[in-house]
């Protein structure tokens, strides 16, 4: 009994150390200087003076390869937390083995606001406020305040440095948090930085990460290469399993047919088997560069089902105050308002835009009812109609509206938010002109649809993620009020700021949202995403000969994009779609 509890004992010891004992990775050539090789240069800064993280200081680093000429635009890498895997001998092997272009890193620390007396007070150490974060603050900073100060320097032969501004010419890499971080600035902006090295990546919870496994499904996929790595026994803590999350990560980005590679190991969150790969990491990168990245295609179906292959969205105007209400007539003319200018714009089906009313009352939603005419919400508290002459008439006054939709029976439906604060009210206007409120206590009621077969309304409540339905009973007056569409929110915002809504035929609704056109299916479930182009989209609609043609209204811009479906429309005759998978 003695002999086997001992060998149990030297099993169990011998398993413990097993378990404990370093993991040896091969050391890549490129990793250890070599004789004949040219030598970059390393100069140091120091950055104290950001308006997106104010009060912080941080160094920073830049590595310049010897042949770098700044006659052209050099390539650049940017990598969070300061040098690390001996990046700097690593590009100097490469580069001169031609293995990846001439390329200048920028290696930058977190920063830290420096406590007024050091002996007295704790310096506000930033590092999970800009890395852990999701949002395009950190992008801003690279690209407002960073790279323009690298320009900045010179080398100390005297050369002046210039860096790339196309995206497919910028690659950027971290660990851990440093890793999410560069994630997300490429996923905020593809088209600065399309090239990513993930090591250790931290995709939990610590401010949001764990959502980029849903949002890469959801969302149209952007033209980046990202390259992941990670080991089985990274952190398992609070926050999440580094390990899982790394590896949902990668399903996420496969599912979405995005260039991925990974590697992974049996270690703990460290940087060893980063430095390891990290020159198979830039060959792999940089491959057959100077191509450009390309937009890889979804597994998502919605996705599938409503984009045409090669078609992005193209801007139709620009150069407007501020553009709302959006509205498409039966002949497929899309209208939308320039609300500080008061002027009412028409696209034609050949894409050009004329004025059609430069006195046009300040206002926000417009809609064509079944009589052919167009209902305005003006900003004097009445609801108007005007015809194909652009004679007015006043439908309604003494009403704060901001949007509406009128049903092929003639009601109209107005939307009428009494602030941000206050509880919002819903008015029924019958064709016999008597005015209802049907609804009261949304908060910032805002944009309006009505389903198909018109039989339900929906209203997007701002100031929240919720859109919010109705059943619309036979005397035109709504029952069943239920929060119903749920929708993805920005990190840094409060709320969705859902404004305008659409249906198509077959019963999807498209919002605009902070986050671009979220796409619900029947039962309030956002399945697809389509970013767009600029600014936040406010108004969007279905126009041209078919109605399969979305236009979107964006600040001072207006963008259409062709799409495989077609629009709903309230004065045509109902539609039935076809019941939604459960």
């Amino acid at each position: 009994m003695k002999k086997n509890i001992v060998v149990i004992l030297i099993m169990l010891q011998t398993q413990l150390f097993s378990q404990v004992q370093p993991i040896n990775y091969a050391v890549d050539p490129a990793s250890v200087e070599q004789p004949g090789v040219p030598k970059g240069e390393i100069l140091k800064f120091t950055f104290n003076n950001s308006r997106i993280f104010p009060g912080t200081l941080r160094e920073y680093w830049v590595y310049v390869p010897a042949q770098y000429n700044p006659a052209s635009p050099a390539c650049v890498y940017i990598n969070q937390d300061g040098i690390q895997w001996k990046a700097p001998t690593v590009f100097d092997n490469l580069i001169s083995k031609n293995e990846m272009p001439v390329t200048i890193g920028v290696f930058i620390n977190p920063g830290r606001v420096p406590a007024k007396d050091a002996q007295t007070g704790l310096d506000r150490f930033n590092r999970s406020f800009e890395y852990d974060g999701l949002g395009d603050a950190y992008a801003r900073f690279l690209l407002e305040e960073i790279l323009p100060e690298v320009e900045k320097q010179k080398t100390s032969d005297g050369r002046t440095i210039r860096l790339s501004k196309n995206g497919n010419d910028r690659a950027i890499g971290g660990s851990s948090s440093g890793a999410i971080c560069a994630f997300t600035a490429a996923w905020e902006k593809p088209n600065e930085f399309s090239r990513v090295f993930s090591a250790i990546g931290t995709y939990v919870g610590l401010r949001g990460g764990d959502r980029y496994t849903t949002l890469i499904r959801k969302t149209e996929p952007k033209p980046l290469s990202i390259f992941l790595q990670d080991g089985s026994n990274d952190n398992n803590i609070y926050a999440g399993d580094w390990w899982k999350a790394n590896e949902s990560m990668e399903r996420a980005l496969i599912f979405s047919n995005y260039e991925v590679a990974h590697i992974w190991g049996e270690d703990g969150h460290n940087g060893k088997q980063g430095t390891s790969v990290f020159p198979d990491v830039m060959r792999w990168l940089w491959k057959n560069w100077p191509q450009p990245i390309q937009k890889g295609s979804s597994k998502n179906q919605m996705l599938t089902d409503i984009l045409l292959p090669n078609n992005d969205w193209e801007l139709v105007g620009q150069g407007y105050s501020f553009t709302e209400g959006t509205a498409v007539n039966a002949g497929g003319e899309v209208f939308f308002q320039d609300i500080p200018n008061s002027k009412t714009y028409k696209i034609g089906l050949d894409g050009k835009i004329i004025t059609i009313n430069s006195n046009a009352k300040k206002g926000s939603g417009t809609c064509f009812g079944p009589d052919g005419k167009r209902y305005v919400v003006s900003g004097n508290n009445q609801i108007l109609s005007y015809t194909n002459d652009e004679k007015e008439t006043v439908i309604a006054d003494n009403l704060s509206g901001n949007d509406l939709i009128m049903a092929k029976n003639g009601n109209l439906y107005v939307t009428a938010p009494e602030g941000r604060e206050n509880p919002s009210k819903i008015y029924l206007i019958r064709p016999n002109g008597e005015k209802i409120i049907i609804d009261e206590g949304l908060k910032y009621a805002n944009g309006i649809a009505i389903t198909p077969d018109q039989t339900q309304l929906y209203i997007t409540e701002s100031t929240s993620h919720w859109v919010w339905i109705y059943t619309i009973q036979p005397d035109g007056t709504l029952t069943n009020k239920q929060r119903y569409g749920w929708l993805h929110v920005r990190d840094t915002d409060d709320n969705a700021w859902s404004d305008g809504l659409k249906c198509d035929r077959d019963g999807r609704v498209y919002i605009a949202t902070r986050m671009g056109i979220q796409v619900l299916d029947q039962t309030g479930r956002v399945n697809a995403i389509l970013p767009v182009p600029g600014a936040e989209p406010s108004n969007l609609c279905f126009g041209g000969v078919d109605f399969n043609t979305i236009y979107i209204s964006c600040r001072d811009k207006v963008y259409r994009r062709k799409l495989k479906v077609h629009g709903a429309n309230a004065f045509d005759n109902p539609v039935k779609p076809a019941n939604p998978k459960l």
